[in-house]
Formats: C-alpha cells, structure tokens, sequence
C-alpha cells in the first residue's frame, strides 16, 4: 500500500536466504500492521493544547485526545471524557461527570485536575494561547488572563478526580460547543509544566487519552501516532498506526500521493479535480472556512474606515476566484458560507442581506475623499501572506486589482506558514492573509475574533458597540433574535468599518485511496477525522 511496506518486502525478501525463518516471521508481523499515511501543510506551532497551536496540533489533536463531549452529524451529543453532565436552572453552574475508565496512555488516570490543568495554563498570557478568550465566560477567567484575579478565583472546581465543574459569569448559549476548543482539553499534570519546556513533541512525556498517542516526532519532517490500546473505546479503533508528514506545498503532497509516499493528501490545488475527475480517490467536501486579509489598524493609513472600505470595494472577488481555483467561492461576509444555522438548517449568511457590494467608482470617490485622488501619495503597504500556491494566486491577483482599480501600490510578502502565523500573531504586517475554519458550530467562533479582548484580534480593533452586540448574543435564548444579533454584529464589523477584507470561502480537495473507509467529517469543521478509518480486507 504505501512505499515503506514495499521496501520492506524487498529487504525482507533477501533477508529469508540469510536468516530464514525469524525474519520471515517478523516480515508476517509488520505486513499486518494497519496504517495510513498522511500529508499535510508544513509544521506550525506546538501539540500543546494550552499553547501557541496551528495546523499540527489540530492534526495531532483529533486522534489523540478527547474532549469532554463534542455533537454528531445529527447534533446529538457524543460522550468522549465525560460520561454525563448536569447543569442548574440559570444555566451558570456546569458539572461533568468524568469516565471512571480514562487513562493516559501512560496508564495513568485521567483526572479532573488535568482538564484545570490545561485551564490555568492557557490564562497565562506568556503560554501564547490563542484561544485563551474562549474561556473567559467562566467566573474571573478574564481577570486572571489580565492579572487582575488569582488563579484560586477561577471558576473551575475539582471536587474529586471524577468531577469537574465550571462556574460562568453568566449564562452561554454556546458554553457546549466550547468543550471542543484545545484549552477546555485536559493536559497530563504529571509532565504539561510549562508550554515552553518541549513536553508536548517528546513521547516519553506526550501522553494522550484519545484513540492514538505520540510515538515519534520529527521536526519539519513527520510524527507517529500509535493505537492507545488503553484507550476506553479501543475496540472500536481499527488502524494500528497513523503518519503525519509534513509538505512546503500543495503541489507536493499531490505528487507524494502520485507516488504512493501517502494514503490522504487534503486540501489539494484545485487542479487536482480535474485529474482525478471520476476516479474513487477523488473526495471533495465542503470546508466552513473564510480565507480573508487582515488590514492593521496601527497602520496608517489602514486606520481610516474609507481607506478600508476603498479596498474592499476595489476587489473584483469573482475574478479573483476564475483565476485562484475552481475549489474557490467569493464571498462578502465573514462567517463561514457553509457554516448552518441550527435552527432553520439553512446556511447562516443568507439569513441577511450582504454586508456590502463591490463598486470600484464608489472605491475612488472613497480614497480621494480620504486623500488620496487616483492613488495619489498612498503609501506602498506590504501584503504578508504564507508561500501556498492559493495564497501566492491570491496576492498576485489582490496586487493587480487594487494597481488597476486604485492606482496603489501593494509590495508582496511570501512567508513561511510558521513564520506568517507568528508576524501576525505579533501584529507586525500592513495587510496579513487570513484564514479562519470554524472551531465549533456556531456564528460565535468567528466574530469572537473581532472583540477587543479576543487573543485573535491581531488588527487593533478595539468597538465598543460590537462587543456590546456579541455580548448581548451570548447570553439571548430566542434562537431568532439571537442570530439577529449576530448578523448585526458582522454587518457592523465588515459592512460598516470594514475591520475585514473578506474573499473567498473553499472546498476542499481532497485525495484518499479508495480502500480506506470510515474518515468522516468532523460537523464543526469540515475536517477529515480519522479515527475510525480502516483498511477494507480485498475481497
């Protein structure tokens, strides 16, 4: 199936004339061994889920642990850690039940502790936690984050190793759909000290209470993930071994699967489809995701709304997507195309009208009037953006268009994905590519990111009249006026002060050989899962 195993054969196959039977008996045991390979983007951040985490870690993360609960495809809930929850009439005091039956692959217990332990060290702003403001419903969780309460007043109480219990500020419509983000995941106390110490990337300390735990890791090359054989649903885990390789490139990991080098390559260009176009590895999905720019703040002359909102007008995005990629669909607004609202099974979006529409004449009526007549004395601002094919189209087109339609200047930054995630994280850009896939299934995961105290907000956005609308939605539970808030907010955030470029959202194209079944797509996201996949026996 894969080049390793072939290798192997061959050198096994020499080996019986020198060493007979013991090696044809070891070649047996490891030809049975069931694995898949698989391709993603170059290596960027840590595995630890308190730190500062990218694409790896959501890699690593959806075999290896196990939230509190997370909902299927039919919006039921689906017990991980937890085998039950309560919650009080005001809907402010959570309690859940943990397994009695967890262990870390280590065999030591999962307990209560390590869930708080995860909690205490995202909310030190040194841990570099992106999704820190994701626990900030819970009782002084703010206030500890910003040095301003002790750790001891934190909302999180561990009555035994069993019982975890959090206490909210105030009611969160949404407070489920959080257990799903790393920083609600529990870390093992007895080695996640410190996210800077290197435990998180070390087997010998890496331990997991999901279905597959850390076996190897190689920088800026692969990682290992093995069957936890003490894993509580272990039966039910069919593959034996999962490898992770990281690619510099799309085009890449397309010719590693050409090769047979790996068994599922996922977010191909979108020439990929036309190749594969009727064949069984051929797998598209649709990805709640938005790819959009960042224009700073602190940037003039970024700082002026008309500056910003010329921009957005000046883009031609149905252009821009004919020339990116089939795979590609423009959009206006921020939150995911894809993504369903709840209630009506409808996509969320279109349950409003558009936050703006592309006009070029009312783009340079607009940077005149900020000062800048025909691009006149407009600084050259410099667009940072990760060397990904998509992205590199992307800021060549964005270039010419905004030459053409504005008479500006955009100077192009090609960056390593690690090192574009970590400017902008900084806020060291002009402009700064973006891309948001959804972290759970609701509107919140995306405009949380545009609050003034978001660990997201990498743009200086600081409006008190959106935060004051998020805020009202987190707490209102008429499902209909709750999403008029919502929609409100994004047309405040991109069809008023346009704190956004959005563009485009994706799907993704996907290659996976067509004798592995059983990956399915995780409802919050898009992404492939794969811990129940395995290998169909040939008939």
């Amino acid at each position: 199936m894969k080049r390793t195993v072939s290798v192997f054969m061959a050198i096994s196959l020499i080996g019986i004339l020198v060493f007979g039977g013991c090696e044809k008996q070891e070649k047996e045991v490891k030809d049975s061994t069931k694995e898949i390979v698989v391709a993603i983007n170059s290596e960027t951040g840590g595995l630890d889920p308190a730190g500062m985490i990218a694409l790896t870690y959501l890699a690593y993360s959806v075999s290896a642990l196990d939230e509190l609960l997370t909902f299927d495809e039919n919006g039921e809930i689906e017990y991980r850690a937890a085998e039950s929850y309560e919650v009080n009439e005001e809907s402010t005091v959570w309690t859940f039940h943990l397994r009695k039956d967890a262990v870390w692959s280590d065999g030591t217990p999962v307990t209560s502790k390590d869930f708080s332990n995860t909690i205490a060290r995202a909310l030190k702003p040194e841990s570099g936690s992106g999704y820190a403001n994701y626990l900030f419903p819970i009782k002084n969780a703010e206030a500890v984050y910003n040095g301003e309460a002790d750790i001891e007043s934190l909302g999180v109480d561990t009555p035994d190793d069993d019982t975890l219990t959090f206490t909210l500020e105030k009611p969160c419509v949404y407070f489920l759909d959080l257990l799903r983000l790393p920083v609600y995941t529990p870390s093992c106390s007895a080695y996640a000290l410190d996210a800077s110490d290197g435990w998180d990337k070390s087997p010998e300390t890496s331990v997991a209470n999901g279905p597959f735990y850390l076996d190897e890791y190689v920088p800026e090359q692969y990682f290992v993930l093995k069957k936890n054989t003490r894993y509580w649903n272990a039966d039910e885990i069919k593959l034996d071994k999962i490898t992770y390789r990281f690619f510099a490139d799309q085009q890449s990991m397309a010719n590693a699967y050409e090769t047979g080098e790996v068994d599922v390559a996922t977010g191909l260009q979108s020439s990929v489809m036309e190749l594969y176009e009727g064949k069984d590895d051929l797998y598209i999905t649709d990805t709640i995701a938005t790819r959009y720019i960042y224009p700073n703040l602190n940037v003039k002359p970024l700082d002026d709304v008309r500056v910003r909102k010329a921009l957005n007008l000046a883009i031609d995005r149905e252009e821009l997507c004919k020339i990116v990629g089939d795979d590609t669909e423009p959009t206006v607004n921020f939150i995911a195309r894809y993504m369903k609202d709840r209630q009506t099974g409808e996509y969320f979006v279109d349950g409003a009208k558009k936050p703006f529409e592309e006009n070029v004449e009312e783009a340079r009526r607009l940077l005149a009037e900020a000062g800048y007549p025909d691009g006149k004395g407009f600084p050259e601002l410099t667009y940072h953006y990760p060397t990904l094919e998509m992205d590199s189209d992307t800021a060549q087109v964005i270039q010419e268009q905004l030459k053409k339609n504005l008479n500006i200047d955009i100077k192009l930054n090609a960056q390593e994905l690690q090192v574009n995630y970590t400017e902008r994280r900084a806020g060291r850009f002009d402009l700064c590519r973006m891309n948001w896939t959804a972290d759970f299934a609701d509107p919140y995961t995306y405009l949380s990111m545009l609050l003034s105290n978001s660990t997201y907000n990498c743009s200086g956005i600081r409006d008190v009249e959106y935060d004051r609308l998020v805020e009202q939605s987190d707490t209102e539970t008429d499902p209909v006026k709750r999403a008029q808030l919502m929609h409100e907010a994004e047309q405040l955030a991109v069809g008023e002060k346009f704190y956004i470029i959005p563009l485009y959202t994706m799907k993704s194209c996907n290659l996976i050989r067509p004798d592995i079944r059983g990956i399915a797509q995780i409802p919050a996201t898009g992404a492939l899962e794969y811990r129940h996949a395995y290998i169909a026996e040939e008939n």
